[in-house]
């Protein structure tokens, strides 16, 4: 059931994920979980992908969060907070992921389902989106970045206002505190996450996986240590056979042909 639950197809250096549960506002499974865990490792390793594009079947949700029930399958407490031993966490494998992943959300982005955005390094939004974070409400707060990372993404005082209320918002307020970065009518999102994403596929490999490395892991160091990850990488594209063709086809004033190396 969840190769069914989750679709993934690869096209044109493109990975195209789809959390595809609608009859429960894509709400996310144990099963579910593995899968996508699953298939971050593999697109890891898989060079002919070169970007990630996550979405959300049907026209009402991205994903609606947990399946509450998955709570039950994860066991106790303790087995919970150790999911990811059990290949149950599937938005670690996001956040560790090393190509870039753009979240296309159509509807409801709550929970888990936020968390599952979060981890995307662009977010695509239709007007119709309404995000939150609602465990709060229910007795606990979410387990697995709304606390850490959306406050990184979106300053302290909104990802306060958003987890400690755990109140909807809509997708304005989703852009104007830059958890969103552009809002498309419904018919143009998934051909805007793909304009993006073929932007960026066009790029060297190297280079776009080492930068996004650099930004992520700069948001938790100083700046001085931020700089010298950048030089290191910095370094590290200027040894590859890219940086050269690069150069050479500046030189040369003809479009480059980049092989990953």
């Amino acid at each position: 059931m969840s190769e069914e639950n989750i679709l993934y197809r690869v096209e044109d250096g493109i990975a195209y994920l789809t959390i595809n549960r609608p009859e429960k506002m894509n709400a996310i499974t144990a099963a579910m979980g593995s899968r996508i865990a699953q298939l971050c490792r593999e697109i890891d390793i898989d060079d002919n992908v070169k970007v990630l594009i996550i979405d959300g079947a049907g026209d009402r949700a991205f994903a609606a969060g947990s399946d509450v029930n998955m709570l039950d399958d994860l066991g106790t407490p303790w087995d919970g907070r150790n999911r990811a031993q059990y290949d149950r966490d599937y938005v670690e494998p996001l956040q560790r992921l090393r190509k870039p992943a753009i979240a296309a959300i159509d509807g409801y982005c709550l929970g888990g389902g936020l968390e599952v955005a979060m981890m995307c390094d662009i977010r695509v939004a239709t007007p119709r989106s309404t995000f939150g974070a609602p465990e709060v409400q229910r007795g606990w707060h979410a387990g697995a970045g709304n606390t850490s990372v959306l406050p990184r993404l979106i300053g302290y005082a909104n990802a306060a206002m958003w987890i400690l209320t755990g109140d909807r918002f809509p997708s304005d307020e989703a852009l104007r505190v830059g958890f969103v970065q552009k809002l498309v009518a419904p018919e143009d999102l998934m051909s805007t996450a793909q304009e993006i994403a073929n932007r960026i596929a066009k790029n060297p490999p190297i280079a776009v996986q080492s930068a996004k490395n650099v930004i992520k892991r700069s948001q938790g160091t100083s700046l001085e240590q931020g700089l010298s990850m950048e030089n290191d990488g910095y370094t590290l594209c200027m040894m590859t056979e890219d940086a050269k063709e690069g150069m050479a086809a500046f030189a040369e004033k003809r479009e480059p042909v980049f092989r990953g190396k």
